[in-house]
């Protein structure tokens, strides 16, 4: 196979034809490999359930069990012996491993895209692109490992012969507990955050989501990870629960919903002791449209960042500030815009967006449009795709509100946005800023004054100016640290970024007398 382009979630505009190719072929093969099979687990011995793919009804994902309350206890014993050995492991060892690890999943790049395009009912581009991210994930997060010398590092001598130094160490077993949407990614952020500095991990994918989870696993036993350094179980809310506040979990790396997030802090703050949780919880994620902006550039930036993977990204655009000054052009390109995106099966080169996820995100979309009905004006969208498909693909909507609301303020994850016309960025900023979470946030002017006064007051970890391929969505490792402020982060540092790593260790002073 010839070199593909790479797919990020930035390169808009690039020919993408020879991986469309090579996904047509692939995609049949997928379906009658992969697809419809019993899958086994070591720490998963309930009771088999089909997962179907938001696809299409009778998509059958395949057969997986669920993991007991005794299987949690004993994937937690398995990571606790295996971590003897990996906390001491050296930095060379790890190194080693994260560089096999990358191999395996640049080998298994293709199918574990797939695996996310069938699970979650992505795009071929999102869900290509999810797959190429963790490639970049692991070589990111190893190169900083690498640069910082395992953060270990010298301090200042006070006495003659001897010698002081800052090491720092694995907590021991992490949980991790990841969502449904970047099965891959978020999986693999956290997982790779937590063994590449020493510590053995229990993880847990979301409900649906065993086919990836059970992939995941698969490559890292292919690249020669000791046994019982990693280990998965399977099922719902209640395994996750057992999970977290097991005796034998050291710490808890979590991606989801604020109310659950909050659980876990709960949880922990009752102990003899508090356990570390790296989280994040989701976010609200303005973007803002100066009487400056280049529109044109405003509405796609827009509009992919609402729309792609159905608006379903902690980092989505629910809502846009527009200078009333322009408002009007604006919304009409904007709706142009919207209105070009292909709805359908994302099995098809041409879709843009799928389905969303699940009869509860459909029900809250119905309600959303029902209060932006009463509330405002919908302007485009407002209902299912029709016949032939599913309720679960929705149209991609845009609404128009007079005054905030709960559309404005709450976390929405689907494909809606709400445009809110103000006088002058101030004003805008100081009611995108009025919300709970502080997670992205975006702005479109060609003025260096207005840009300047975003970056300035600007209530979020990730920033980002004029970006036509996803106005507060498209994080890459290495590029844009994901840094969640207020309601959705915990600790002020984020993944993808210099600050992610050390959150899986602690540190300890070794003081030593040479004479």
């Amino acid at each position: 196979m010839s070199q593909l382009p790479r797919v990020t979630y930035s390169n808009i505009g690039v020919d993408f034809s020879p991986v469309h190719a090579h996904l047509d072929e692939r995609l049949p093969r997928f379906e009658a490999d992969i697809l419809g099979q019993s899958w086994s687990s070591p720490f998963a011995t309930g009771q088999a359930e089909s997962i179907e793919s938001p696809i299409a009804a009778g998509l059958s994902l395949g057969q997986f069990p669920v993991s007991t309350p005794a299987d949690v206890d004993e994937a937690v014993a398995a990571a606790r012996r295996g971590a003897k050995t990996w906390n001491v492991s050296s930095l060379e060892e790890r190194l080693a491993f994260a560089q096999r690890w990358r191999e395996v999943l640049a080998e298994r790049k293709y199918e574990l895209g797939l695996a996310a395009l069938y699970e979650i009912g992505k795009s071929r581009m999102e869900a290509i692109g999810e797959a190429e991210e963790c490639l970049d994930m692991v070589e990111y997060y190893a190169s900083e490992l690498k640069a910082n010398n395992g953060y270990t590092r010298p301090m200042n001598e006070l006495v003659a012969n001897e010698t002081a130094r800052s090491v720092m160490k694995p907590y021991g077993v992490f949980a991790v507990i990841a969502p449904f949407n970047f099965p891959l990614a978020l999986s693999i952020g956290m997982v790779s955050g937590a063994l590449l500095t020493g510590n053995a991990v229990v993880y847990k994918p979301s409900p649906a989501c065993a086919l990836t989870g059970l992939l995941i696993a698969e490559t890292l036993e292919e690249a020669g990870l000791p046994a019982g350094v990693f280990n998965i179980v399977l099922g719902g809310g209640d395994v996750g629960e057992r999970l977290t506040r097991h005796e034998g979990v050291d710490g808890v790396a979590f991606t989801g919903s604020h109310k659950t997030g909050m659980s876990i802090f709960r949880h922990m703050a009752t102990l003899p002791h508090m356990k570390p949780v790296i989280a994040e919880m989701g976010g609200k994620n303005p973007a803002y449209v100066t009487r400056n902006a280049d529109l044109d550039r405003a509405a796609q930036g827009v509009g992919r960042s609402a729309f792609g993977l159905q608006g379903q990204k902690c980092s989505a655009c629910s809502v846009v500030y527009v200078d009333n000054a322009v408002k009007d052009a604006f919304v009409e390109k904007l709706l142009a815009f919207s209105s070009s995106l292909v709805v359908g099966d994302p099995r098809k080169a041409e879709t843009f967006m799928g389905p969303v996820y699940g009869q509860a995100t459909v029900a809250r979309y119905e309600a959303a449009v029902s209060d932006a009905r009463r509330d405002g004006k919908v302007l485009t969208g407002g209902d299912t795709l029709g016949q032939g498909f599913d309720n679960n693909y929705v149209l991609p909507t845009v609404v128009e509100l007079d005054a905030p609301g709960r559309l404005t303020r709450e976390e929405l994850f689907m494909p809606f946005v709400v445009v809110r016309g103000v006088d002058g960025l101030e004003a805008a900023i100081a009611e995108g800023n009025d919300v709970p979470y502080g997670l992205s946030a975006g702005i479109f002017t060609q003025d260096q004054a207005e840009l300047q006064y975003f970056l300035d007051h600007a209530q979020a970890g990730v920033l980002y100016a004029n970006r036509a391929s996803g106005a507060t969505t498209g994080a890459w490792p290495g590029a844009q640290p994901f840094c969640g402020w207020k309601g959705t982060g915990v600790s002020g540092k984020g993944g993808l970024g210099p600050w992610f790593l050390p959150q899986y260790l602690r540190e300890q002073s070794h003081t030593i007398m040479t004479k």
